[in-house]
């Protein structure tokens, strides 16, 4: 990416930090509901920066990186405000209650050190939260019906999902950026060079099915090639076309290639550069959002099944790829307008919906997970030390694996790949 280009990459900062709100709000804005004492809603993991917390007696204070605060020294709360950036992740809080003082209610809004997401941290989330005669501290995580638990941990993934139907209406009520079903270029020697295309030639048909825009062009002669089922080097495709200047079209047929050369396509075409917007109305926008929603969905699920069963070759971008792609379509601006930005943010938060809703230890889906086991063991919980070190190694190897991530990230990024 050339230098002067690289202020576009600043656009992840309101992407990430939009997603990651929203998620969070989900889990803080249930649990409140629940009774749940929530002592932190941060924005980036430790070590923090700075954070404010109303006060008991009215106004509000300011704590300065991992400093108690005088509402803390107050009340002789046993939990300190800064836990180190594992214990913080995992929300764990656990732990005995000194009867002789009250957790402040609270909650502490924080801004942290290392901006690749945000928590929402629950007294007692991973851990049992008692006093000396065992009882449990009543706004406790675990001290509320599974019931609330569990609506606690999907509130997330479901913010996730409204907010990708929110951008989507936006982003179609803004305008969806379109081109012509019209040939900019054809590479010499290409199928569609021998069939007679040339630049200008406006695509009409599809083996008799009409095109609108380029993408209905694309999409069809994929559909094609994936119907022959590689049985073939190449599809024949029947199109009917129109040459620049001229009224009468004429039908031609392209060889379409299984594998074709790299940067080619299937039948050697460039589209034109010449954008037209399409633009929803405020009744037609939020149908055409949450459709898509779904649509994406379905392909970000199909994508990951793929993956698993090595049906196709296994493609992450960690948070250098996704903040390099983000940069990329904030450039477009000028060009396509909003609907790409806004469009890329509603995937990515439909992806972290879906990632966090997986079975895996650390994750809502892993949590949730538990809860399940617990129901089916007739409520009898998993002790809490059994559940922190499940939690604790399912992080343990999302950290490795976000790292070796990232590693793969940068060296693309470095090497242009």
């Amino acid at each position: 990416m050339k230098l002067m280009n690289n202020w576009y990459l600043l656009a992840a900062i309101p992407v990430f930090g939009l997603l990651v709100i929203v998620h969070e709000f989900g889990h803080f804005i249930t649990a409140k509901w629940s009774g749940m004492r929530v002592e932190e809603f941060a924005l980036g993991f430790p070590p923090r920066i700075f954070g404010v917390r109303k006060r008991d007696q009215g106004g509000w204070e300011v704590i300065w990186f991992n400093g108690r605060s005088e509402e803390d020294e107050t009340y002789g709360a046993e939990h300190k405000a800064g836990n180190n950036a594992v214990m913080t992740t995992l929300g764990t809080s656990g732990g005995r209650l000194d009867s002789s003082a009250a957790a402040s209610d609270h909650t502490i809004y924080s801004l942290n050190l290392l901006p690749i997401g945000g928590f929402v941290r629950m007294t007692g989330e991973t851990g049992e939260v008692t006093d000396e005669y065992g009882n449990f501290d009543p706004k406790s995580f675990n001290a509320k019906p599974a019931r609330n638990r569990l609506m606690v941990m999907v509130a997330g993934v479901v913010m996730n999902f409204i907010l990708a139907m929110v951008l989507f209406t936006i982003a179609y009520t803004a305008g969806e950026p379109v081109f012509a079903p019209v040939i900019k270029s054809v590479s010499p020697g290409s199928p569609a060079a021998i069939a007679g295309l040339k630049s200008g030639d406006r695509i009409l048909t599809v083996d008799n099915q009409p095109v609108q825009q380029f993408s209905d062009l694309i999409d069809r002669v994929t559909q094609l090639i994936i119907a022959d089922k590689k049985q073939h080097s190449t599809v024949a495709i029947t199109l009917q076309v129109q040459h620049a200047g001229q009224q009468q079209p004429f039908t031609t047929v392209v060889n379409a290639r299984e594998n074709p050369p790299k940067g080619q396509g299937a039948m050697g075409v460039v589209r034109t550069d010449q954008v037209n917007f399409v633009r929803y109305s405020i009744w037609d926008a939020p149908v055409q959002g949450i459709k898509h929603t779904f649509d994406v969905t379905q392909q970000f699920i199909q994508g990951i099944v793929q993956m698993v069963t090595g049906q196709v070759p296994v493609q992450v971008a960690g948070p250098v790829g996704i903040v390099s792609i983000t940069g990329q379509t904030a450039q477009s601006l000028p060009i396509y307008g909003w609907f790409p930005l806004l469009s890329l943010t509603a995937i990515l938060s439909l992806n972290l919906a879906i990632v966090n809703i997986l079975p895996f230890p650390a994750l809502d889906g892993g949590r949730i997970v538990l809860v399940f086991i617990e129901l089916l063991r007739g409520g009898k919980r998993l002790k809490p030390e059994h559940e922190g070190m499940i939690n604790l190694v399912g992080m343990a190897l999302l950290l490795t694996l976000m790292v070796i991530i990232t590693f793969g990230d940068i060296t693309r990024w470095i090497t242009g790949g």
